[in-house]
């Protein structure tokens, strides 16, 4: 690694600590805020695309089709990369894995692929591919060798992570979900590190943002050139601060013009609590509110009137005509900061199939 990239790694790095501990003294949920928006950038790249209110509305409960049911899965797959952060290994990676996929196709979980697979070309071969990773029974020493380089602690951080997932994209260790797997994976030896210790910054939304640069670099990293993909993630790490800031910015805002709204009622009132809740869960029903509150449904009910009579919340129903509740500020802060990230259009090459285009991403053999 050059010398000027090694110094912009280490400067992206502090920049990524300096922000998580912001956050770790910050009086708003945005630990799981930020974790849900990098979880919807990472499967941004491989063109599962989700409005924020679709994104609640599922984790409600409230809707179960379309994009927005795989990256609530990814949500969990982010999860799982963060409480296995103290000991990553081939279990542990299998179990991202298996928190991304496990209900959308469970057949693929459980271990590493048993197939050949190619990124590009057709269904039918792996002829004109553009990257064929090893084959399948290479991959258990292959990820042997990645948990042994993970483990190590003699190199900077980002760094570290920026080559240990394009490494785990080379190796391509499964037969779908390998990009969103990979960059689970990232967060992981960024916790592990302690490079951030209470949120999940959106990296991804920063590779977002220069798609073709970020598959470019991986391309390059497959011919062994390891400048572009640490550079990729250096830059990535500076627009993840930015970008998680502007949002941060939006959400203090917001709360408090709420804050002023909701003058005039008691401290105590259930409403101000159920505020709160509305800028970690923009689509509220009954039940969260009475369950999150630990109220009763007819106290949880006049909370929500209340709020609604102050301008906070509105009313509506949702895909399954339930009646739920909306935080339109908080949904259109979300939407904006997706929309911050600046999406170029590239075949998926970090490897998963584009929505609706089996020609892209990862085409696994069916022989």
């Amino acid at each position: 690694m050059s010398a000027d990239v090694a110094a912009e790694s280490a400067e992206a790095s502090a920049l990524l600590t300096r922000f998580d501990a912001e956050m770790g003294t910050a009086v708003l949920p945005f630990a799981s805020i930020l974790l849900r928006s990098e979880s919807a950038s990472s499967s941004q790249i491989e063109n599962l695309t989700s409005g924020a209110r679709a994104i609640a509305e599922t984790e409600l409960g409230e809707r179960d089709t379309g994009n927005a049911s795989l990256i609530i899965r990814n949500v969990y797959a982010m999860q799982a990369a963060l409480s296995l952060s103290d000991r990553i290994h081939s279990d542990s990676i299998i179990a991202m894995h298996a928190a991304l996929l496990s209900d959308h196709v469970p057949e693929i979980t459980g271990a590493f692929r048993g197939e050949q697979v190619w990124i590009g070309g057709s269904n039918l071969s792996p002829h004109g591919a553009t990257f064929v990773p090893p084959h399948q029974d290479r991959v258990p020493a292959a990820i042997d060798d990645l948990v042994a380089f993970i483990g190590r602690t003699d190199v900077p951080p980002l760094t570290q992570a920026a080559v240990a997932h394009a490494q785990f994209e080379t190796i391509h260790p499964f037969p779908d979900g390998n990009g969103r797997t990979g960059r689970a994976l990232v967060q992981a030896m960024l916790r592990s590190a302690r490079t951030t210790t209470n949120v999940a910054v959106p990296v991804s939304a920063g590779l977002l943002r220069d798609v073709n640069g970020y598959f470019d670099a991986l391309d390059a990293y497959r011919n062994g050139e390891l400048d572009p993909i640490v550079r990729a993630f250096s830059a990535a790490a500076g627009f993840a601060v930015r970008n998680g800031r502007a949002l941060v910015a939006d959400f203090q805002q917001i709360r408090l013009d709420w804050q002023e709204s909701l003058s005039g009622i008691r401290s105590d009132h259930s409403g101000r609590r159920l505020a709160l809740l509305a800028i970690e869960h923009p689509v509220i029903n009954g039940h969260l509110a009475t369950v999150s509150l630990g109220i009763s449904a007819a106290s949880a009910y006049r909370a929500l009137d209340t709020l609604v009579e102050r301008g906070i919340l509105h009313p509506t129903n949702s895909k399954k005509r339930n009646r739920i509740w909306i935080a339109d500020r908080v949904i259109t802060a979300l939407d904006a900061f997706a929309a911050r990230a600046i999406r170029t259009q590239a075949v998926a090459s970090s490897g998963e199939p584009a929505s609706g285009d089996p020609s892209a991403g990862t085409t696994p053999s069916t022989a």
